[in-house]
C-alpha cells in the first residue's frame, strides 16, 4: 500500500509519498474553488489505481469561517441565554481603534432559540425540559432551511444525557447536530458555546469535502490531520471538524519536531513560509500546546499546537500605502493569478522580488516543471520604483526586508515575549519560500544556526505521515486540591480513560499501542485562568507552584489551590515511515552538484554565485556562501558570511560566520 501525505495550501497542494521504490514528492497548484480537485488529481498521479493510505491536512474548515461560507446553522440553548454568543467577553481586540466593531456572530439572532429546562452548577435539575418546545423549534428550523444545529445548555457537561436526548430528536429530522457536552465538556459557557457553534458551522462543509474524496478513493484509507498534532479517521473529522482548523500548519510543526529529534535538536523555532502566510512555533523539548486559540476573533477552546501566523508569504503583494511607505501583505496573489512571474499576475510579490534579485533559478523551479517569466518583471518594478523614488534593486531588496521584518516580529511573539532567548534555539526552516529568507531572519534575531530539511516545501505533508493518532478529552471537576489525593484523582480519570480506549480502538489502534497522558488544569483560588500541570502522582500541587513561578515569576504556597479540569491525551502510536541516517561521510562535493553560476544581488552588490543541485549534496559536504541550493520543492539561499554543512540525515545546516 502506498503511503501519502497531503497538505493543501493557498498556492500549492503538496504530496509526499512512500512506495516500494522509496520516497517521492509532488506539487501542483491548488484549486481554491474546490480543494478536493487538486487532492484527487495528485493522488491519482501518484497511486493510479493502487490502494493507498492518505493522511490529509485541510484548510476547508478554516476557510469556511474566514470566508463566512459554512452551513446555515442554528443555536439552541437555555432561555435568556441566546445572546451569550454575541455578547462574548469584554476583551477589545483593537484597543485604540475608535471605530472598532466586533465581527457579527456566525449565527444571527433569528436563528438562536432558547428552551425551558435548567440544571445548576452542581448538576441538579432545576426545571424539566419541555419537549413540545423542541417540536415547535424544529418546525421553525425546517421552514428556515437550517442545515446544522449547535446545542449548548448551561452546565451540560455535568448532565450530558439531557443534551443527548434533545440531540436524538434533532438527528431524526436529518439535521447535523453538535452537542457541547461532546465537543467541549468544560465550564465557561461562552468559550464552550463558541467552540460548539464553530463545529456545527464547519462540519457539514467538511463532511461534503471529505465525502467527495472518499467516493473517489475506492477502498483506500483516509485520515485527517488535527490541530493538536495528531490524526483522526475521516469519519471522526466529519463529526468534529473544529479539531482540524490548523491541520496543515500542525503537520509542519510535527514534522519539524520529529526530524529535529532525529538530528539531535530539541530546541527549535519552526519557520514555515508558504505562498500565502508564514507560521512560526517554538519547540522546547516538546510540542507546544495551547487552549487559548481563536479564529476570526471567535474562541476555539480545543487543544491546538501553539502556532503564530502572519500574512507574509511568497505570494504576498507589495504596495505603497497612503503615507507613501512600502508595505508587504497580508493580501496574497494566491494560486490564480499568482505572482507576476507565474504569467498571469500584475502585482509585485515577494516571489517576484526574489526572482528579480537572482535568488530563484527559473529553469529549476519545481524541478523545471513550471515556467517562470522573469522578463515580465522589469516593467512592473520600474513603475513601482519610480513611485517610491528607489532604484529597482533597492525596491526588490526593500520588499524582502519588509517581509523579513514581519516574520521577525512573529518569532519575537513566540520567543522573546514568552521569556525565551532565540539565540538558544535553532531555526528550523521549511515551506516553499522559507529557505530563501531563513538565514536573513536568523541574522536579525542572532540565531546561530538554520536547519533546512530535505524536501522543505512539503514538510507539512511529511509531518502528517509521522503523526500519531491523538484524541483529547477534558472534564470540569472544580475541586479543592486539599480534598484530592493522587488515588482519588486517578479514580476521577477512569471515565475519560474508558472513553479514550473505546474511541482509539474504533480508530483501529490496538490497546497495547495506546498511551495515556494525564493533566490537571489548576489555579490559585480566586484566579480566573489555569495552568496545565502534568499529573503523574502525589506531587501535583508542588508541580503547580513551580510552573506558576516559572510562568509568572512567583508562587504562593500558602494560598489554596483548585483543580478545575481533568485533561486526558490519548495517543495511539502507529507504524511510521523510517528515515534512515547516512553512514558514509564525504568531504568532496560531487562535480554533478554544481549546476552553473548566477548573477545574484546581496546588499545592492551583484555577485557571481554558484548554484548547486541538492540531490547531489551528500553527508559531510561543506561550502561557504554565497550559494544557492535548488531542489524540487524549494530553494535555499546561503548569503555571504554564512556556511553550509550537510548532516547525516541530509539536512542543510547553515551557520553564521559573522
Amino acid at each position: 500500500m502506498i503511503l501519502i501525505g497531503v497538505d493543501t495550501g493557498g498556492t500549492f497542494t503538496d504530496f509526499i509519498y512512500k512506495d516500494e521504490s522509496g520516497w517521492g514528492v509532488y506539487k501542483l497548484l491548488s484549486t481554491p474553488h474546490n480543494p478536493a480537485e487538486a487532492v484527487l488529481e495528485g493522488i491519482k498521479h501518484i497511486a493510479g489505481n493502487k490502494k493507498c493510505h492518505v493522511v490529509h491536512g485541510s484548510t476547508v474548515a478554516t476557510n469556511a469561517i474566514l470566508e463566512r461560507k459554512g452551513a446555515k446553522t442554528a443555536l439552541i440553548t437555555n432561555k435568556n441565554y441566546e445572546d451569550v454568543i454575541e455578547i462574548g467577553r469584554q476583551n477589545r481586540h483593537k484597543l485604540y481603534d475608535l471605530k472598532y466593531k466586533k465581527r457579527p456572530p456566525l449565527i444571527p439572532g433569528g436563528l438562536r432559540f432558547g428552551i425551558s429546562g435548567r440544571i445548576n452548577s452542581k448538576g441538579k435539575l432545576l426545571n424539566d425540559l419541555d419537549f413540545s418546545e423542541i417540536e415547535h423549534i424544529l418546525e421553525d428550523l425546517v421552514e428556515k432551511k437550517v442545515e446544522s444545529i449547535a446545542l449548548c445548555l448551561l452546565f451540560s457537561f455535568l448532565r450530558p444525557e439531557i443534551e443527548q436526548k434533545i440531540g436524538e430528536r434533532l438527528r431524526k429530522r436529518n439535521f447535523f447536530v453538535s452537542l457541547s457536552s461532546e465537543i467541549l465538556s468544560e465550564f465557561r459557557e461562552y468559550e464552550r458555546m463558541s467552540t460548539t457553534v464553530i463545529n456545527a458551522y464547519v462540519s457539514p462543509k467538511m463532511t461534503n469535502y471529505i465525502g467527495n474524496i472518499l467516493e473517489n478513493m475506492d477502498s483506500s484509507i483516509l485520515r485527517i490531520m488535527q490541530s493538536n498534532g495528531g490524526s483522526i479517521s475521516a469519519e471522526t473529522a466529519m463529526k468534529e471538524s473544529v479539531r482540524t482548523i490548523l491541520s496543515g500548519p500542525a503537520g509542519g510543526v510535527v514534522g519539524a519536531f520529529e526530524l529535529g529529534k532525529l538530528a539531535g535538536y530539541d530546541k527549535l523555532i519552526t519557520f514555515d513560509m508558504g505562498g500565502t502566510s508564514t507560521d512560526v512555533a517554538l519547540i522546547d523539548g516538546r510540542l507546544p500546546i495551547t487552549l487559548d486559540s481563536s479564529i476570526d476573533g471567535f474562541p476555539v477552546r480545543v487543544p491546538m499546537l501553539d502556532i503564530h501566523t502572519v500574512g507574509a508569504g511568497g505570494g504576498s503583494i507589495a504596495y505603497i500605502d497612503k503615507g507613501g511607505s512600502l508595505r508587504v501583505g497580508p493580501i496574497s496573489a494566491g494560486a490564480d493569478p499568482g505572482p507576476i512571474c507565474y504569467g498571469k499576475g500584475d502585482k509585485i510579490t515577494v516571489t517576484d522580488a526574489n526572482l528579480f534579485l537572482g535568488r530563484l533559478i527559473p529553469e529549476h523551479f519545481l524541478g523545471g516543471n513550471m515556467v517562470l517569466y522573469k522578463d515580465r518583471l522589469d516593467a512592473y518594478f520600474e513603475k513601482m520604483a519610480e513611485m517610491v523614488g528607489l532604484t529597482e534593486v533597492e525596491l526588490a531588496e526593500g520588499i524582502l526586508n519588509v517581509a523579513n521584518a514581519s516574520m521577525e516580529r512573529a518569532i519575537r511573539v513566540i520567543s522573546v515575549e514568552k521569556g525565551h532567548d532565540p539565540r538558544e534555539f535553532t531555526l528550523f526552516s521549511f515551506g516553499g519560500a522559507g529557505g530563501m529568507h531563513a538565514a536573513f531572519l536568523a541574522s536579525l534575531l542572532k540565531i546561530p544556526k538554520v536547519l533546512v530539511p530535505k524536501n522543505p516545501g512539503i514538510l507539512s505533508a511529511i509531518g502528517m505521515l509521522l503523526a500519531d493518532i491523538i484524541k483529547d478529552y477534558s472534564h470540569t471537576v472544580m475541586r479543592s486540591a486539599l480534598e484530592c489525593d493522587a488515588n482519588l484523582i486517578y479514580d476521577m480519570f477512569k471515565d475519560l480513560e474508558e472513553r479514550a480506549y473505546r474511541d482509539l480502538q474504533s480508530e483501529g489502534v490496538h490497546p497495547n499501542l495506546i498511551v495515556l497522558e494525564k493533566y490537571l488544569d489548576m489555579r490559585y483560588k480566586g484566579q480566573s485562568y489555569e495552568l496545565i500541570v502534568d499529573f503523574s502522582g502525589a506531587d501535583f500541587v508542588e508541580k503547580f507552584h513551580e510552573l506558576h513561578e516559572k510562568t509568572y515569576g512567583y508562587a504562593n504556597r500558602g494560598k489554596a489551590v483548585e483543580i478545575v479540569n481533568l485533561r486526558l491525551r490519548a495517543r495511539g502510536t502507529i507504524d511510521k515511515p523510517e528515515i534512515a541516517a547516512s553512514r558514509e561521510e564525504s568531504r568532496e562535493i560531487s562535480h554533478k552538484a554544481l549546476i552553473k553560476t548566477t548573477r545574484t544581488i546581496f546588499d545592492g552588490i551583484e555577485m557571481s554565485v554558484p548554484d548547486y543541485d541538492r540531490n547531489y549534496l551528500r553527508y559531510g559536504n561543506t561550502l561557504d556562501g554565497p550559494a544557492i541550493i535548488v531542489e524540487y520543492s524549494a530553494t535555499t539561499v546561503v548569503p555571504p558570511d554564512w556556511s553550509l554543512y550537510v548532516d547525516a540525515f541530509e539536512n542543510l545546516v547553515l551557520s553564521s560566520r559573522g
